[in-house]
């Protein structure tokens, strides 16, 4: 059994995203903790080796704040680039946290936002296939469609990651840490 642990601000920890059968989907070498809690984990990361699950290796090309909650089916990524703040949100379980990652269940499903607030649900096909090929309970499919309405409703609300005070006050925070 594994036991739940809440990161410490200014450790640093990888993140494991795993598919619905149980297999590694991509790993990210490091992010730095800026806040943990018993429902919420904000972290830091820049040029981040990140690992597929295929044994591809890439680094990320931006400064990014993640944030991941207990409560709700879905994580965002807020990335700095030059010509201003894109998320990228997936779809996925809540995230559960051991010793030795944040780790997370990745269903497929993704909204990118860009920085004028305009935004774009992702791989609806690539669901539908490992919905089918993974057996996705009925389940799971009536928590993410509510949860694709409830992520949208906190973009176009500007709420959590979204809102401008969290992009200054991380991004912030995480400059200075580093």
């Amino acid at each position: 059994m594994v036991m739940e642990s809440i990161p410490k601000e200014g450790s640093k920890m990888r993140i494991q995203s795993y598919k619905h059968d149980g297999k590694i989907h991509r790993v990210w070498s490091e992010t730095t903790i800026l806040k943990g809690t018993d429902h919420v984990v904000i972290g830091g990361n820049n040029r981040t080796l990140v690992t597929e699950s295929d044994g591809r290796k890439w680094v990320t090309r931006e400064p990014a704040i993640v944030y991941f909650h207990k409560d709700f089916w879905f994580n965002v990524i807020c990335m700095f680039r030059d010509d201003g703040v894109y998320y990228y949100c997936n779809l996925s379980s809540p995230y559960a946290c051991d010793d030795e990652a944040i780790k997370y269940i990745d269903y497929d499903l993704d909204i990118k936002v860009y920085p004028d607030g305009k935004y774009h649900l992702l791989d609806e096909d690539e669901y539908k296939v490992h919905r089918s090929k993974m057996n996705y309970p009925d389940s799971i499919d009536e928590i993410l469609k509510h949860q694709v309405d409830e992520l949208q409703q906190w973009i176009e609300h500007k709420k959590g990651p979204f809102a401008p005070d969290f992009i200054k006050v991380w991004h912030h925070r995480f400059n200075s840490e580093h």
